[in-house]
């Protein structure tokens, strides 16, 4: 069955419109884990998830376009972005792994707007794990899981969330080093 060209990039940009209100959601309670806090928490991982849709769909059907590999990175970081400031905000996470995080995709997501007009820079293997890392990492924070099985939920959201900063870091770095190999490699012709 033939699906739409445009449907793998209208759903990453449904997951672009989904952050604000994300977002909102998060903040609206301020923290009370009520009902608006699970329905966030529903709303990102849903959204989240949808990454792994648009990315079949693409090349499944063999659809896949410049357009979709520039916006899908930015809709991962807008999501996760949202939650990770709004998870500072509500003071559940440090802001200093809030700001090691959002200068690590800020920084990358410039990069390849940069040079999206040379290249398009499909994600790379560790940089698509750190995103999976993330997305299960901020789902147990989101997620008000301690009202339903106890405090000690806090712990596996400590290691959870360690394991996405250092993905986030160590993908990163690989990000760097392969360009600049990349680059060296160009401008040597080896």
């Amino acid at each position: 069955m033939a699906i739409p060209r445009q449907l793998p990039n209208a759903i990453t940009i449904v997951r672009i419109l989904c952050a604000p209100v994300f977002l909102w959601m998060l903040l609206a309670d301020a923290g009370a884990d009520g009902a608006l806090r699970w329905w966030a928490a529903v709303l990102f991982i849903v959204a989240i998830a949808t990454d792994g849709i648009d990315g079949h769909l693409a090349r499944r059907h063999d659809i896949v376009t410049d357009l979709g590999k520039l916006l899908d990175p930015i809709a991962d970081k807008a999501l996760t972005g949202c939650a990770f400031v709004g998870l500072s905000i509500l003071g559940e996470l440090p802001w200093w792994i809030t700001i090691v995080v959002l200068v690590r995709e800020v920084g990358i997501t410039v990069y390849r707007l940069a040079v999206a007009s040379d290249h398009v820079l499909a994600a790379a293997w560790m940089g698509k794990l750190k995103t999976v890392a993330q997305a299960v990492a901020l789902s147990l924070a989101l997620l008000p899981l301690w009202t339903l099985v106890g405090e000690w939920i806090h712990v596996v959201n400590a290691v959870a969330m360690t394991i996405a900063v250092a993905l986030t870091v160590a993908s990163g770095i690989d990000f760097v080093v392969s360009e600049v190999r990349g680059a060296r490699k160009a401008r040597t012709g080896r």
